[in-house]
């Protein structure tokens, strides 16, 4: 019912008012204010009605987009198919590559280990005899370190090798003519004490050197080593193994190092540098 219609029924009202008991206008009334409240009820329905459509057409929307976009993926992996089984074969092949060049390292590595095992072995029964304080060996990866002490090698601030240093020296040449395609670095190293001569040597520097030259040539010219094998530096004080604040320290620093090790390529392969895969 409009409020057209209202009017005229409460125009007719009270046109009858004077025709019609008081109790019978008042029912009208109420009546006619009812019809209003719900007019407005009805109207806020509608608008709360009109919000809800616009949010499901909203949404329909949106479901509609989403559903496209999923049809387009779908029409992709269809196309696709063909091209992933491409993949997975190419897939196949290299785990194939790699169980091969897993392998190639497992026989590469039993091999360094057998070569560490035979490398230590033959010198610890070489040097024996020998006081460990005196004579340290170690084996790592391939490569053969002998640390030997200066007291047992030279005189306090020479750098000539004593003759009975030289039974020791026989003993680390025989090895190292064994492995004759090794290379052979030898090292000169002192404690910090300062040394200032007038004469050589004049300090820590050339006392590391010339002993660590001294020692390459007996090696070469006693023992027969390839001099082309070796290589003769000093570090002087700078490459200490312990403290030099204590005389047992400082007498630990004071030492010539031989290390035998591969040449530049078979070095590489024993410090698992990968081969290059075919």
């Amino acid at each position: 019912m409009n409020l057209g219609k209202i009017g005229a029924v409460l125009g007719v009202a009270v046109m009858l008012t004077s025709c019609v008991s008081q109790k019978k206008f008042d029912a009208l009334n109420e009546n006619y204010n009812q019809c209003i409240t719900n007019v407005g009820e009805r109207q806020r329905e509608i608008q709360d009605l009109k919000g809800t459509n616009a949010g499901l057409t909203s949404e329909n929307a949106l479901l509609n987009r989403q559903n496209e976009a999923l049809k387009t993926s779908l029409d992709a992996c269809l196309s696709n198919t063909g091209k992933g089984s491409a993949n997975i074969d190419k897939l196949i092949g290299e785990i194939n590559s790699s169980n091969k060049y897993i392998k190639q390292l497992i026989s590469t590595n039993a091999k360094n280990d057998s070569l560490n095992l035979a490398l230590s072995n033959k010198l610890k029964r070489s040097l024996d005899n020998l006081a460990d304080n005196d004579v340290q060996v170690k084996v790592l990866k391939g490569v053969v370190m002998i640390s030997l002490s200066d007291k047992m090698l030279y005189k306090t601030g020479d750098y000539n090798v004593l003759p009975a240093a030289q039974d020791v020296l026989g003993k680390v040449a025989q090895v190292i003519n064994d492995y004759d395609t090794y290379s052979v670095l030898i090292e000169g190293n002192t404690d910090n004490v300062p040394l200032n001569s007038a004469n050589l040597p004049k300090d820590n520097w050339d006392l590391s050197a010339l002993r660590a030259t001294s020692m390459a040539k007996i090696l070469q010219t006693k023992f027969g080593v390839n001099p082309a094998r070796i290589t003769a530096g000093g570090r002087s004080e700078y490459n200490p193994k312990t403290t030099n604040a204590s005389v047992s320290g400082r007498a630990e620093n004071r030492r010539t190092e031989i290390i035998i090790m591969p040449k530049l390529d078979e070095f590489m392969k024993l410090m698992d540098i990968a081969p290059v895969k075919n």
